[in-house]
């Protein structure tokens, strides 16, 4: 790694008649089971929220999947960069454990102070001085670019410094608090209120980041895990879809040469929240090479179900099925298999 001004650190058949028998009365206690199953699941399901999004004070994040409201709104829309420097919210607004109105978004921590005055009342937790722990310092200062801080004995160089200016300096930041370290394998340097990192795999010019320190506070504070999963959007009201995920399996694993079988495919979008009217199709490859296209939509829990029926197929052979859906320009695909039983 080479210094330089303002540029750093340039994935047998069983043919006994009993045994037969045996396996077909087996089998069809499996078959309901696995039907019993998914029909808990699809009642489950029922209950989930349709995609949603935003009313007036409050803005729902399809992203994450959780609303921002009211003063903690208005703070995060104050800054123009507040994606770069705060990212997407992970939790609803609670009561912390350390008592205070909060919310924690993936890079900052908001803190609601009733106490001070209008338009001060919404702060940044200092979230590098509560997360720092020295693992030493490495030396790359250089006093032709770089800036000390005298409240606290650091300085900021390169293009950290450039980031820190750009982006808000001590008001975003807070004074250094450390110089060059290396964390998790990268270089990195602490703020009051953040962790900058190099990262020299992005292109230049964004190669220098705020880390995530909001889901590292929130774990080493002890919150509530169940504040994390995404909620309904305040209002109900439809949001974008921005991501499907597509599921496939098949009814039974196994079938006889000659059966009836069911496909089923489960859309959801980004926070796995049904999908519904996803637009799929299902090739089925049979073993003597025919490939059959069957086209479905999901209902309104982000579920489709494709009925096969066959005869006399191969023993011992794998039918292959390959689904693809699209939604809204969104596609997403996936497989699944069964095998004739010997």
């Amino acid at each position: 790694m080479q210094l330089k001004r303002l540029s750093p650190f340039s994935g047998r058949n069983c043919k006994a008649a009993s045994i037969n028998c045996g396996y077909n009365q087996n089998h069809r206690m499996m078959s309901r089971r696995t039907l019993s199953l998914f029909l808990s699941i699809a009642l489950l399901s029922a209950n989930w929220a349709t995609v949603n999004a935003q009313t007036q004070g409050n803005r729902y994040f399809s992203e994450t999947g959780h609303n921002v409201k009211g003063d903690f709104l208005v703070f995060y829309d104050s800054n123009p960069d507040a994606l770069i420097l705060y990212g997407y919210p992970i939790t609803e607004e609670f009561v912390s454990k350390d008592g205070l109105t909060v919310q924690y978004f993936q890079r900052a921590r908001f803190e609601f102070h009733a106490e001070l005055p209008e338009g001060t009342r919404v702060q940044l937790t200092a979230l590098g001085t509560e997360t720092y722990v020295s693992t030493g310092e490495s030396s790359k200062n250089n006093s032709l670019a770089c800036r000390a801080y005298p409240e606290t004995g650091h300085t900021i160089c390169f293009e950290f410094l450039e980031y820190f200016d750009q982006y808000g300096g001590v008001a975003q930041f807070g004074y250094p608090i450390s110089g060059f370290e290396y964390h998790e394998n990268k270089l990195v340097q602490y703020f009051e209120k953040a962790r900058l990192e190099w990262q020299p795999w992005r292109l230049e010019g964004q190669r220098v980041v705020n880390a995530d320190l909001g889901r590292v506070y929130f774990d080493q504070l002890g919150e509530d895990p169940g504040l994390i999963p995404p909620v309904r959007p305040l209002d109900n009201t439809t949001s974008s879809v921005i991501k499907i995920n597509v599921r496939a399996f098949m009814w039974k694993a196994t079938t006889l040469a000659t059966d009836r079988q069911l496909v089923f495919v489960i859309v959801q979008d980004q926070n796995l929240l049904p999908v519904t009217n996803a637009s799929c199709t299902s090739t089925v490859h049979w073993p003597d090479g025919r490939n059959e296209t069957t086209s479905l939509a999901t209902n309104a829990s982000g579920i489709g179900v494709l009925p096969l029926s066959f005869a006399t197929q191969p023993q011992g052979s794998q039918v292959y099925a390959d689904v693809l859906c699209s939604y809204h320009g969104l596609k997403n695909s996936t497989s699944s298999s069964f095998r004739i039983w010997y």
